[in-house]
């Protein structure tokens, strides 16, 4: 027998591909426990994540469900999710107006006005637009140079250069460019100055 011969009639009688059931369906089976007794806390991502995984094997075969079970997952989408007015919900899952407002206030946000490095130029801050919405902020020279925040004559050029007492604008570069030495720490950057330029 060749070898490729041996190991196709290996991995079809092992089963190699199948997924093994989570902790919480394992459960479920062995307790007999219907899935709509759900161990979970009902909104914890382990919640939804038990009828998803019933779904998958049930199409597969791979998993014998009680007539009230099977209506379940035939005909409702639990465990699925989608977007509704830019948050993303729980399809077939019923939220009070209480719950969308408290999903909407966890979307993530960035840090409002915390430089951190990198980008597509040395460094980036995320800021709030006068008119509403946030807007990210790229700033630092990427040829190489470097801010000379320690040296008292290249600061004083620099402020003079860039006009850094008249730059009042947090969503422009060289608001933010202007006042670096201010939030060298938080940048690594090395400085003995932490005031403004």
């Amino acid at each position: 027998m060749k070898f490729t011969d041996f190991l196709k009639e290996v991995t079809e009688d092992c089963n190699c591909d199948k997924k093994p059931i989570s902790e919480g369906l394992q459960y479920h089976i062995d307790n007999q426990k219907l899935l709509t007794e759900n161990v979970y806390r009902p909104f914890s991502k382990k919640y939804f994540e038990l009828f998803k995984e019933a779904r998958e094997l049930y199409k597969k075969g791979e998993l014998l469900l009680t007539e009230e079970e099977e209506k379940l997952i035939k005909n409702t989408d639990l465990g699925e999710f989608g977007y509704y007015n830019g948050i993303k919900v729980p399809l077939d899952f019923p939220m009070s107006e209480e719950q969308l407002m408290e999903a909407k206030a966890k979307k993530k946000q960035p840090a409002l006005n915390k430089p951190k490095r990198g980008g597509s130029k040395k460094f980036y801050v995320y800021v709030r637009k006068p008119g509403g919405g946030i807007k990210k902020v790229s700033f630092g020279d990427t040829t190489g140079l470097k801010a000379k925040i320690n040296d008292p004559k290249a600061r004083k050029s620099f402020a003079a250069r860039h006009k850094c007492a008249q730059n009042k604008d947090k969503t422009s570069a060289g608001y933010w460019a202007c006042r670096l030495p201010r939030y060298a720490s938080m940048l690594g950057l090395k400085s003995s100055f932490t005031g403004y330029w």
